[in-house]
């Protein structure tokens, strides 16, 4: 074949779509809103963050699907995918995500819908069921151990030296005086079963109140 005749071929490849019809496209989205519904399934499972969202959670399925929906043109017809990545490089997103896990969860649903997209139905099934087992499990191994969270105290001055020897291996977080009485802020690991153990802290006289708050990063609840 002459150079000619190759680049007849390849532009003929490439203007030329491959079979495409209702059934293809109800496949790759069924099979994508499945896999997007255990993704779903994982996230709600799994989520440590302060407050879940219901709607965030929603908009990973629908973010499978739409990236299929997209997907499943571009797999076809060569021209399309060039003409189409041009006009998605222009989209720019500026919603910030601050939890990393949420950033993960939302690669991973656009991964579905790329792979279900291309009819790799086979790698999006296995892919899936691997990385959920690996999320599920590291987050059920995690809840097990101690959480961090934040202790705030306030006590009068003089109860200072047996606050400090009740207090639990700590790391301090903020520490405010005024002439009568002290706010101590203290980040500590505990277990869930002792998180009511404060007893020895409370029982101490000079110590106004003890409060144990939910801390996740730069999260509290």
């Amino acid at each position: 074949m002459d150079l000619n005749g190759l680049l007849d071929t390849i532009l003929n490849s490439a203007t030329t779509s491959q079979e495409l019809n209702v059934q293809r496209v109800v496949v790759s989205l069924l099979v994508t809103f499945l896999i997007s519904l255990f993704i779903f399934y994982i996230y709600r499972e799994t989520f440590r963050g302060v407050l879940y969202t219901r709607n965030f959670n929603v908009g990973l399925v629908l973010t499978a699907l739409v990236t299929s929906m997209i997907i499943i043109p571009i797999s076809t017809n060569i021209a399309l995918s060039l003409g189409m990545v041009g006009a998605l490089s222009i989209v720019r997103f500026r919603a910030a995500i601050k939890d990393p896990m949420d950033i993960i969860f939302t690669f991973w649903a656009i991964a579905i819908g790329i792979t279900c997209g291309a009819a790799l139905y086979m790698v999006a099934i296995v892919a899936t069921a691997i990385i959920g087992t690996i999320v599920y499990v590291m987050c059920q191994w995690d809840v097990k151990g101690a959480e961090p969270y934040l202790l705030v105290t306030h006590y009068a001055k003089e109860a200072e030296d047996s606050v400090q020897g009740a207090l639990p291996t700590h790391k301090l977080r903020s520490r405010t005086m005024t002439p009568e009485t002290v706010e101590l802020m203290v980040e500590v690991r505990m277990k869930k079963d002792d998180t009511c153990n404060l007893d020895s802290i409370m029982n101490i006289v000079g110590v106004k109140d003890v409060a144990l708050v939910s801390y996740n990063g730069d999260y509290v609840s």
